[in-house]
């Protein structure tokens, strides 16, 4: 089992990004210069090891989150880094929201020209909001526009974080030839010959002396003022020593106090290396990160469990992909305790026994089979059955029940049906087997046609699903147009009542329910509220809420989810001599839809927000364009030689804006987009 020591030197990180920022290319050399591969393989060439998937090497595109392990030596101690390389584009945003979840620390790449972008803000809050610690590489410094500084201020200006380099840039642009290390105050020059695998070290350029002893001043002020006998020491002019800076800086980034900058070119193989140093000096190891929380399912109680393999087991499903070997793969993060090949454990929130077959240490697609998983690891594991994305494994008699992945809302639906009847039992455990893959697909009826409806993300993400339809299960599929994932809500506070009475399994039966409804604010996740006091009131307790989460999926207007409100069991009225448990749940769904048709519904749509990068020269046209589609235009921001548009508008107004934005701009525009809020629908 591995002791305190060892798992001391155990980082599990992400790589996270808006899309086109370089994570890929970064992690392409993490593991070229950890020794894990041999040559570097490149997007742009369909070639990287962590873009195994067919359509992400067509595309140049990271479409699902890939593990890999590999190892680093720093100041003679080898520490091994597990690295998660996440999706940039918006549509497959739940491989970042799962992937954080069980991460202890992330490396965020922000493009050296572009700065901070839309999916740049949403992976930042998504790592604020599991309180990820952080480390920031602004990558591209080669390329044309190129600007170190500017990225700094968009980092403050917009992600509310206190951005300190460690690095400098040794020129930009076409001139960019390495990186001062502000911390030992040293010039790095990375050796193209082979492939930037050595550097030398120098003393810092004259013409930089001083801009980099001005950024070491701000790196000194940072961390003094962490540590009042750093202070004490910096006020009485003393120098610190590279080892006392390190070390502060490890205490300010793990409580997210701030952020430390790297600068470098993935691409051109340089500034990857003091990167890997960081990750080492800066983000923590599982001892280092707050105990997990979880509760006892009986009781309700809150539980903790350490990162140590000694605590009873505790474990997270965070991802499950199928493959074409081993069946379905199911990820987990070990957080504390261990499990062995061929034991059975026990998945807590379905209260179902399952079996470990095998346990594989994952290489992106590669495997590579274990005999024991223990505290801080991630591993992938064969032979689940009922498992899901979040779900919790324990041991019986040991449960714990950690908190599920909050998972976003689908917002964009497609028909679709086989194009031969014989392939439609094909077609339903096909797309039953994508929906436990992604959980942010989800597949349903229409009730008045009866077609399959396939929800997703995005237009990408749905015909990325079709395309795996064909390849991976041989199925050809015929699709409807795209249609919008509208929901309903209601606008005003309503109690409803209703009496069941009618004989169930022939034996006279009553019960009254009384629901209240109370719109939330616009992005609040709907809460179910039953409370219980009495012994009866506790045993209807999970059918009163399970009356309600059913009447939820489905509003009155045209049969959309619901959402945006709580709904509560206000009152109950119970007789003795004819209780039933199931008359409470139907009483309490027929209340609950006769509160939702007094409340005043309404439906809403997806308000996307979008972002076009544009030559100045097109902009009258395109915003034009954008009134049109009833946008409301939010900012407009200089970059240099292009406009950034920053815009808020509906989805439903959007479907082939990339072939007109085309049009519009000779091909020289882009634009993205991501889900930003439910709105009321403005006819």
């Amino acid at each position: 089992m591995k002791g305190e020591s060892e798992l001391s030197q155990l980082r599990n990180i992400g790589i996270i990004a808006h899309i086109d920022a370089g994570k890929t290319t970064t992690t392409e050399r993490i593991l070229f210069y950890t020794g894990r591969s041999h040559k570097i393989g490149e997007v742009h060439d369909g070639a990287a090891t962590m873009d195994w998937m067919a359509q992400e090497q067509e595309r140049g595109i990271t479409i699902t989150a890939a593990a890999t392990t590999c190892f680093w030596k720093r100041l003679d101690r080898s520490y091994q880094i597990n690295i998660i390389d996440t999706p940039g584009h918006v549509d497959f945003t739940v491989e970042v929201e799962r992937s954080l979840r069980v991460l202890d620390g992330a490396v965020v790449v922000f493009c050296a020209v572009s700065g901070v972008q839309p999916q740049s803000e949403t992976v930042w809050r998504q790592a604020d909001h599991y309180g990820v610690p952080r480390l920031a590489f602004v990558n591209k410094m080669d390329r044309v526009g190129a600007d170190f500084k500017s990225v700094l201020d968009q980092m403050a200006q917009i992600l509310h974080t206190q951005p300190i380099a460690v690095n400098l840039p040794i020129g930009e642009e076409e001139r960019f030839e390495g990186v001062i290390d502000l911390v030992e105050m040293k010039a790095l020059y990375f050796i193209e010959d082979n492939q930037g695998s050595e550097y030398r070290v120098e003393v810092i350029p004259e013409a930089l002396a001083q801009l980099a002893s001005k950024a070491r001043e701000a790196l000194i002020d940072a961390v003094t003022a962490l540590d009042d006998r750093l202070l004490e020491k910096a006020l009485e002019g003393e120098e610190l020593n590279p080892e006392e800076i390190r070390q502060a800086l490890r205490i300010g980034t793990l409580a997210n106090r701030f952020t430390p900058v790297f600068a470098g070119s993935a691409f051109k193989n340089k500034g990857v290396q003091p990167l890997l140093d960081g990750v080492v000096d800066y983000l923590p190891s599982p001892v280092e990160v707050s105990a997990i929380q979880g509760m006892d399912p009986v009781s309700h109680q809150p539980l903790t469990r350490h990162a140590d393999a000694e605590e009873p087991l505790a474990a997270l499903v965070f991802k499950i992909q199928s493959d074409p070997f081993v069946g379905s793969l199911s990820y987990l993060r070990v957080y504390s305790g261990f499990l062995k090949t061929g034991e059975q454990l026990y998945n807590v929130g379905k209260e179902k026994k399952e079996r470990i077959g095998k346990i594989f240490q994952m290489h992106a697609n590669k495997r590579e089979e274990i005999d024991l998983a223990q505290a801080g690891d991630i591993v992938a594991v064969v032979g689940l059955n009922f498992s899901t994305t979040g779900d919790t494994l324990a041991r019986k008699n040991e449960e714990i029940l950690l908190e599920k992945i909050s998972l976003p809302i689908p917002v964009i639906s497609i028909a679709i049906e086989p194009k031969t009847k014989a392939d439609q039992d094909k077609l339903n455990e096909a797309l039953a087997k994508l929906e436990k893959e992604d959980p942010s697909v989800s597949v349903g009826r229409d009730p008045e046609t009866g077609q399959i409806l396939v929800s997703g993300m995005g237009e990408l993400h749905l015909d990325i699903l079709v395309d795996r339809l064909n390849r991976e299960f041989k199925l050809s599929v015929n699709t409807g147009k795209p249609q919008v994932a509208y929901r309903e809500t209601v606008l005003n506070r309503i109690k409803a009542s209703e009496i069941f009475d009618k004989p169930l399994l022939g034996k006279p039966t009553w019960a009254k329910v009384e629901v209240e409804l109370e719109p939330l604010g616009p992005g609040e996740a709907n809460r179910v509220e039953v409370s219980a006091g009495t012994p009866l009131e506790i045993q209807l307790a999970p059918l009163l809420k399970e009356g309600l989460e059913e009447g939820l999926a489905s509003g009155v207007l045209a049969g959309y989810p619901v959402i945006n409100l709580v709904a509560r069991i206000s009152s109950l009225d119970i007789r003795e001599d004819a209780f039933n448990p199931q008359a409470f749940k139907i009483a309490a769904g027929l209340a609950l839809r006769k509160a939702l048709l007094a409340g005043t519904p309404t439906q809403l749509e997806p308000i996307m927000k979008v972002e076009v990068t544009t030559p100045p020269e097109f902009m009258g046209d395109i915003i034009g364009d954008l009134n049109a589609r009833k946008g409301r235009v939010q900012s407009i921001e200089d970059k240099k030689t292009v406009q950034v548009i920053h815009v808020g508008v509906a989805l439903s107004t959007m479907f082939g804006y990339l072939t007109s934005l085309r049009s519009l701009s000779q091909g020289r525009a882009t634009f993205s987009m991501m889900f930003d809020r439910y709105e009321k629908v403005v006819s």
